[in-house]
């Protein structure tokens, strides 16, 4: 009888602390660098088959943009058919009738890897099932085919905790063992900032992103934001960002219909946050432009610095923002944002100025250390912050520069 009180006890304790060490934990370490990729949804929403994807993740690898550190394929809303009678999601039969194994070993073969998606609530926001009720069933569903990234959605969650629904995922994915990127969709509703660290590995700080530069469009209950909108509304947000744990402004629109002066600044700005650099455009038509941008390795080394920075906006004068991000080896990316339309002059006299980040404890002090000037977006050096930098910036554009210490 003491036998047997014994080994329950024991059963009871290991039944007890397994699933506590599983709450406490994710899969670390997968994203130490802002992750970067593709996204199905900005330019093909709902309109999504395995011949698309493989035709994108063929594009990713021809175009240069695997090669430039873009390794994600991701299949957003509208992949899901139903569930069988053991509550087990399956792909839609007619857009993907070779199933997800299979699209997932074909891009494996690319040495690329597969996204996937999924929502929080009873349904998706394109109205397909979601995991509510079946997150420990998806997670294990994903996990054999092959699935390495999970982007989770907050639509149709009625009264949901937000934090608790994220917890549930987070814990069914590290219990059913296969590394998966687990990306927090939550629209910045329940500030993901504070909690989300410890549950996944990036999350979103806003709506939806739109593919213009400066706008808002109201769809009544919700609204999609412009590029300038998402980017103010990450202020306050970089003290909670770094290796492993990303604020995600959301995908990009680069490739989408924006002038090349736009797209620029854009994934400018994106790369000075830090932000997860998932290309959003259909990559297997892109003008040269559009190629230059994306595959641009000299700005894309400013995101995905090691050090995982977020940059911040130092100074504002009329149009002309300057932002600053602290970079390896007391290096440092100043981004010059014309929001204006109109061309403006530019005089940066660089001995005016230190800049201080309370943040990192990085100090720049211009007039007691001389820095080389790498324009960026040019590729070429600019002379040494011993002389001020004039220039003229075009409307809805940026200069973007990387300075290096005088040896």
């Amino acid at each position: 009888m003491k036998k047997l009180t014994i080994n329950y006890l024991l059963i009871i304790t290991i039944a007890f602390l397994l699933p506590l060490k599983s709450f406490t934990q994710k899969f670390k370490g997968l994203a130490l660098k802002p992750p970067m990729g593709w996204n199905s949804w900005n330019h093909f929403a709902c309109d999504v088959n395995e011949k698309t994807i493989r035709e994108i993740a063929d594009a990713i690898v021809s175009s240069g943009m695997k090669d430039a550190g873009y390794i994600y394929v991701n299949i957003d809303d509208c992949w899901h058919g139903q569930r069988d009678s053991l509550g087990f999601i399956h792909p839609d039969p007619e857009r993907f009738p070779s199933g997800m194994k299979a699209l997932a070993d074909y891009i494996h073969s690319k040495g690329l890897k597969l996204g996937i998606y999924s929502d929080a609530g009873w349904k998706t926001c394109g109205g397909r099932p979601g995991s509510r009720g079946h997150e420990y069933q998806d997670a294990l569903t994903y996990a054999s085919w092959g699935i390495d990234y999970l982007k989770y959605d907050w639509c149709y969650t009625d009264e949901l905790n937000a934090h608790g629904a994220y917890l549930t995922m987070g814990h069914a994915l590290v219990d059913a063992g296969r590394p998966i990127v687990f990306s927090l969709c939550e629209w910045g509703n329940n500030k993901p900032w504070e909690w989300g660290k410890e549950i996944g590995h990036l999350w979103r700080t806003t709506g939806d992103i739109y593919n213009c530069f400066d706008c808002v469009i109201d769809h009544g209950t919700w609204k999609s934001w412009g590029v300038m909108q998402i980017l103010d509304m990450q202020e306050g947000l970089r003290v909670h960002a770094g290796p492993d744990h990303w604020n995600d402004p959301d995908m990009m629109e680069v490739g989408n219909g924006m002038p090349v002066n736009e797209d620029r600044a854009h994934f400018s700005m994106w790369c000075m946050l830090a932000a997860p650099l998932i290309a959003g455009n259909d990559v297997r038509k892109m003008t040269k432009e559009t190629v230059e941008i994306l595959t641009n390795r000299e700005v894309i080394a400013v995101d995905q610095d090691s050090l995982g920075i977020q940059g911040f906006k130092y100074q504002a004068i009329d149009s002309i923002e300057v932002w600053v991000k602290p970079l390896i080896n007391n290096q440092l990316a100043v981004c010059f944002l014309n929001r204006g339309k109109a061309a403006r002059e530019i005089s940066f006299d660089w001995s005016r100025h230190v800049v201080k980040d309370d943040f990192s404890g990085m100090i720049y002090n211009f007039s007691q250390k001389e820095y080389n000037i790498r324009n960026l977006w040019l590729k070429k050096e600019a002379g040494t912050t011993r002389n001020p930098l004039k220039s003229t910036l075009g409307g809805h554009d940026v200069l973007m520069v990387k300075l290096t210490p005088v040896k």
